[in-house]
Formats: C-alpha cells, sequence, structure tokens
C-alpha cells in the first residue's frame, strides 16, 4: 500500500527561511509519514493571495505562514476560513509574549531581519575569509581567525567552516595529511580557538570509499582502508591532546550541531541573524 500524502503550504513575505526551518524541525518528530511542501515566497501584496489560495485548493493542506502585513493576512486567513483549511501564524505567539514585555508594538515590516547592516555586511566578509583560508591556504592569515577548524580528510572541515561564516565568525580549516607534519603556523598559533574534528574510523572508510566511487577511482587504496583511517584517526587525536586542543567527535553530529559547539566555546551564539 502506498504512503499517503500530507500538504503543508508555507508562506512567508520574506524569503521563507524562518517558517521553512521551524516547519522542519516540527516534521522531524513525526516517522513514517509522507509530506509534500509548498513554497509560496515573497507575498507582498494582497493581490498575491489568488495565486497562493489557488494553489492551496489544489492541494488541501495546513498553511503556515510568517507575514506581518495585517492587509495581507486577513485575505489569507479569510481565504484559509472559507475553505475550511487550518491556517497558522507562526510568529504570533512570539511577538505577542514580546509585546507584552517591552510595552510596545513591533513594526509590521516584511524581511527586517535581512536589513544591509553592520552585521549583515560582517557575514559576508566572514565568507570571504573562510573562503580564502579552506583547505590550509593563506596561512599567514591564520591568527586573524576565530576559530580554526583542523582534521582529517573527510570530518565536514569546510562545511562547518561555511556554516561558521553564514554566522558571522571568521573560521579557518587545515587539514591533516598522514606523513606531513602540520603546518608551522598552526603549531605556533596563539590566539584563536583551534577544534580537532574526529570520526570514527569505520563510518569515515565508508564515506573516503563512497568518494573515491565518484571520482572512479581505486576504493581499496590505503586513503579509504580501514586500518589506515583508523591510524590516522589515532595520530590525529593524539596531536589534538598533546596541544591541548577542543576535540569534537562529528560521527552522529550535523554540521548545525558541531558549528553550535563551537559557538558555545567561543562563547557567541548568534542564531538570531539570518534566519
Amino acid at each position: 500500500m502506498s504512503m499517503q500524502s500530507h500538504h503543508v503550504h508555507l508562506v512567508s513575505d520574506a524569503t521563507g527561511e524562518t517558517v521553512s526551518n521551524v516547519v522542519r524541525a516540527c516534521l522531524a518528530q513525526f516517522e513514517d509519514v509522507r509530506v509534500v511542501q509548498h513554497r509560496w515566497w515573497l507575498l507582498r501584496s494582497p493581490s498575491q493571495v489568488g495565486r497562493v489560495i489557488e494553489g492551496i485548493q489544489r492541494d488541501p493542506g495546513t498553511v503556515v505562514f510568517t507575514v506581518v502585513d495585517p492587509e495581507i493576512r486577513r485575505a489569507l486567513e479569510e481565504a484559509c476560513r472559507l475553505i475550511n483549511i487550518p491556517c497558522v501564524a507562526l510568529l504570533d505567539p512570539v511577538m505577542d509574549a514580546l509585546a507584552l514585555v517591552l510595552e510596545t508594538k513591533g513594526n509590521q515590516q516584511p524581511g527586517r531581519q535581512y536589513t544591509l547592516d553592520e552585521g549583515y555586511f560582517s557575514r559576508i566578509e566572514a565568507m570571504h575569509f573562510a573562503l580564502a583560508l579552506d583547505d590550509g591556504q593563506s596561512l599567514d592569515r591564520l591568527k586573524q581567525a576565530e576559530v580554526v577548524v583542523v582534521g582529517v580528510s573527510r570530518t565536514s572541515k569546510t562545511p562547518t567552516c561555511m556554516f561558521l561564516a553564514n554566522k558571522g565568525i571568521r573560521a579557518a580549516n587545515v587539514p591533516l595529511v598522514p606523513g606531513i607534519d602540520p603546518p608551522a603556523e598552526l603549531m605556533d598559533l596563539a590566539g584563536p580557538l583551534v577544534v580537532g574534528l574526529t570520526r570514527d574510523a569505520k563510518s569515515l572508510s565508508d564515506m573516503r570509499r563512497s568518494r573515491l566511487r565518484l571520482m572512479r577511482e581505486d576504493g581499496d587504496s590505503p586513503y579509504a582502508e580501514e586500518d589506515s583511517v583508523a591510524r590516522e584517526v589515532r595520530e590525529a587525536r593524539r596531536l589534538y591532546a598533546r596541544m591541548g586542543w577542543t576535540v569534537i567527535d562529528v560521527t552522529r553530529k550535523s554540521i548545525e550541531e558541531v558549528a553550535a559547539t563551537i559557538m558555545q566555546k567561543l562563547g557567541t551564539a548568534p542564531w538570531g541573524e539570518g534566519l
């Protein structure tokens, strides 16, 4: 028997990132269900609501929205009421609670979180920095980093640094290569937080084999052979311990979880930016 599809419509007056992230987090708690997400972004005028309602009528399902303009909200909510579709205003409980505490009403302006302010340009600068210092490049600039991520091949160094950069953190990464001493710029580093990433040897070996297959190379090379990989991991961990670096095992962690751990170590958690 085929699994029934459930439809969820995500409506936003901006990029839709906030509503997408929240719904994704909620759906992760439901197993064995098939949900089709319909995304309706940049809803900025009442005339656009008609197109959204047509889509909802074609595939009826819960509507979750982040829309602040009162006229657009009324049009959307009234249309959902008429066709008997649940309609959830995602931001309302938080906005109401904050308005009560702050004793003032919030601005009803869409996309205010994307203002081209100092924080925005700081994130852009951090992205350029992460790209310039990716994979051991520009080692002479390593001391300018806020965090330096170290690890053997396929421990998610680059994705972690790019995620951190998107939060405005200057992150660099340096690979550990078997048979080659770590660069002096890394070993003499003072100031930036240095984080050593590690992974279970079996899962790391499997990942490397998959990569070699994609590259149409020999999957039995020392690069992916489990005993060889295990030696790499042990040597890396010995280095981390000798240098007193922070160690994070990424075996069962997402990039977001690894980045969150690093930001906690840095004493900053700019999660609200860019949502």
